[in-house]
């Protein structure tokens, strides 16, 4: 009789290194399979605590999981891995690093974001505005004010098949600078090469650390592949994704 697949509900961001991770792990099981679900961690969380049928999650955050935990919808929370977030920034735009906050400012230039409270990322881009804000009276709310939340919710324009909805929306003209983490800026910029990954200066730099949950009642091979995710091996494939280890 063929084992139940593993459910793994991911955040976007980790689609093609988690994606990878499966197919490694599946080769070193006993004929487990991995049936993977990307997408926002917020509207994913939300989902499984709503009776969805995830065995493994992994959130760009910490507070997912976590509130799936405190529910007793999981079991205990590990972070495996780090990002941190950037600026995606259309070909041509003048900007660095320590021009970032003026350019965004600017009200000439589209600034995008993920949603908040759906997506990770969009807590992370708001996060950035807090401490402009702290930087210079005034700027956070701007800010706020006039990103545009392009990805992340449930009525998001979707992006042709297998492109950056990131670079897509660069390139499209929605956004002249994206904030975004800097593992989907870097696969942005490798399908639209003339766009520019900018780092954020030190005073507005937001880091982002990715817990993993086991839910409540999933298989024991669901732990195993959860272990596999924080082992060296699941850890070597992250990085080559660009993502920091623990």
């Amino acid at each position: 009789m063929t084992a139940s697949p593993i459910h793994l509900f991911a955040a976007g961001s980790l689609k093609d290194a988690l994606a990878e991770a499966a197919e490694a792990f599946e080769e070193t099981g006993d004929g487990e399979k991995v049936e993977t679900r990307f997408g926002p961690s917020g509207l994913l969380k939300d989902e499984i605590a709503g009776g969805a049928a995830a065995d493994v999650f992994a959130s760009a955050n910490m507070a997912h999981p976590q509130a799936l935990h405190d529910a007793g919808n999981s079991g205990p929370v590990a972070r495996f891995a780090r990002n941190t977030l950037c600026a995606l920034a259309r070909p041509g735009l003048d900007v660095t690093p320590a021009t970032l906050l003026n350019v965004m400012l600017d009200p000439a230039v589209n600034l995008g974001t993920s949603t908040p409270l759906a997506d990770p990322s969009g807590d992370y881009a708001f996060e950035v505005f807090r401490k402009a804000g702290a930087i210079r009276p005034g700027a956070g709310s701007t800010l706020m004010r006039k990103a545009r939340q392009l990805t992340g919710s449930g009525s998001s324009a979707t992006p042709p098949a297998g492109r950056s909805p990131y670079g897509w929306h660069v390139a499209e003209g929605r956004a002249d600078i994206f904030l975004t983490y800097r593992t989907n800026a870097a696969a942005a910029q490798a399908q639209y090469p003339g766009q520019q990954l900018v780092e954020l200066p030190d005073d507005l730099s937001v880091g982002a650390d990715y817990g993993l949950t086991v839910t409540t009642g999933a298989p024991q091979a669901a732990h195993r592949f959860a272990a596999f995710i924080v082992s060296d091996q699941g850890q070597e494939i992250l990085a080559r994704y660009g993502f920091a280890g623990l």
